[in-house]
């Protein structure tokens, strides 16, 4: 039933912002260049990889050294603004069709960190990464790692159809709010580095 509703509503969702996602796609190329979509390699159900799909919302900036830039210095205000309305966060969509994501789940973070999880943290990938998640309605980038990671296990531990459309609920309203969309002043969450916490 769950992967029912994830591809029902994300046809529905494609195709009824179909234009706006075009016309987001133009702004994009037009702004910031090429590629439009960012695609990076992300840990999926049972950490195998998968390609996750989000709109752009930096330049490729570097330095003398060819050295990237800093996240802030690279974001740009089109991509600020994207990042506001969780409009970078579209494409996903095609992962959630494509079987890789759910529309609910923990969020899927980088492949490097795989390395860096306890046994606990792990469980997290015992479900599929989703667009949005418990952790998200719950505080999103202000939250620390360990409390994200705390209520990631609790989500694997514990989803159903009816928490996954109260998250779904929770989620709309936190958009429309632009709640917890950086942590502690910065752009983007700080690198995990890992933790000797059990939880």
């Amino acid at each position: 039933m769950k992967r029912v509703i994830d591809l029902f509503i994300s046809l529905t969702l494609l195709i009824l912002f179909s234009p706006i996602l075009v016309v987001v796609s133009l702004l994009v190329r037009f702004k910031m260049g090429a590629p439009v979509l960012f695609t990076q390699q992300r840990p999926g159900l049972h950490g195998e990889s998968f390609y996750l799909y989000k709109f752009r919302t930096m330049k490729n900036l570097q330095d003398e050294h060819g050295n990237q830039l800093s996240d802030d210095l690279r974001l740009t205000k089109f991509g600020e603004f994207l990042r506001k309305y969780s409009v970078d966060e579209f494409p996903q969509l095609v992962n959630v069709v494509k079987g890789e994501m759910s529309l609910v789940g923990p969020r899927p973070f980088l492949m490097e960190y795989l390395p860096l999880y306890t046994k606990e943290q792990m469980a997290r990938h015992n479900v599929k990464p989703g667009i949005t998640g418990w952790a998200q309605v719950n505080g999103r980038n202000a939250l620390t790692w360990e409390e994200k990671f705390k209520m990631d296990v609790w989500y694997a531990e514990n989803h159903n159809l009816l928490l996954d459309l109260k998250i779904l609920t929770m989620t709309a309203k936190k958009v429309l709010r632009k709640e917890g969309i950086s942590h502690q002043g910065q752009v983007t969450m700080e690198k995990f580095t890992g933790s000797n916490e059990v939880m």
